[in-house]
């Protein structure tokens, strides 16, 4: 281990990252023969086996999965000290993953993602449409966005607000329908549902509507999807107040049910305290998402 060669350790980070081994040579300049070869040597090296081939994928076993850290580690070690060298060293560039629900990923980080943009023209974003604590854990995205707190040790987390949803209806809807204010209005009226397993309907039922799914006029389980029929008229549907507020002729129903609430956390892995980068990012998304009030 002495003798760790420096290509071998890019040849391991770049398969890692990408999944791929001719995606990874291709991002090196190599073959994939040479860099099958160089993956080959590290594994030797160390001792250990750091991938798992499933189909053309590679995966990386539970014990690559503990090293990427140290080997990012000594990744970033190496760039920052490429850019002393080269008297660059305030300089902040590459590429940052950030992991986000298809809403959230649609309507709240491109504003936050354009000011960035102005502040750290070198720092390039990533964004993910994602609802999976997975692609944190096996280092899919360097950041993500939440609605639950991560229990996983590996993570460093941060609540960045608690956030707020009601019950939205496009106005051509309501003056076709009337305005519903109460649950009891609720039980005559029309939905958009997210799912047929009543997984929805239950939740719903949670905040005193008492509906069955004779009210779904229609079904979306992505968010985006969900909000674009609610805005065509197709029933009602809850949605962030601030995305509610960016669509035009949006009317809030049900006024007297509660509003559901739920909070925005923050969630990355420990290389957060070592990447100049990702702590830039994080730290921006932690001002934007605080921001919306």
């Amino acid at each position: 281990m002495d003798n760790l060669d420096w290509n071998q350790l890019k040849a391991f980070l770049q398969t890692a990252q990408t999944g791929s081994l001719s995606a990874a040579a291709r991002t090196l300049g190599l073959t994939q023969p040479t860099l099958s070869r160089q993956v080959a040597a590290i594994e030797q090296q160390m001792g250990v086996t750091l991938f798992e081939r499933v189909g053309k994928a590679m995966v990386l076993t539970s014990t690559g999965l503990d090293l990427l850290e140290y080997a990012r580690a000594m990744g970033s070690a190496a760039e920052a000290l490429g850019l002393a060298a080269s008297g660059r060293s305030q300089a902040v560039a590459g590429v940052v993953s950030v992991s986000a629900s298809d809403s959230v990923a649609a309507y709240l980080l491109p504003p936050i993602l354009r000011q960035l943009r102005v502040q750290e023209p070198g720092i390039v974003v990533e964004v993910i449409a994602s609802n999976a604590f997975s692609d944190l854990l096996r280092r899919e995205a360097d950041i993500a966005i939440r609605h639950v707190k991560p229990e996983q040790p590996d993570l460093i987390a941060r609540l960045a607000r608690e956030a707020q949803a009601c019950f939205y209806a496009s106005a051509a809807w309501v003056q076709a329908h009337g305005h519903p204010r109460t649950g009891e209005d609720a039980q005559r009226a029309g939905f958009v549902g997210s799912d047929r397993n009543g997984r929805y309907l239950a939740f719903l039922r949670q905040f005193g509507l008492h509906l069955s799914e004779d009210n779904f006029t229609c079904y979306a389980d992505q968010t985006v999807s969900h909000w674009a029929l609610v805005c065509q008229g197709m029933g009602i549907g809850a949605t962030l107040d601030e995305i509610a507020a960016q669509s035009p002729h949006m009317v809030r129903v049900l006024d007297d049910v509660p509003p559901v609430r739920f909070p925005f956390w923050l969630a990355s892995h420990r290389e957060l305290r070592t990447s100049r980068r990702i702590r830039i990012v994080y730290d921006a998304l932690a001002e934007g998402l605080s921001g919306h009030r």
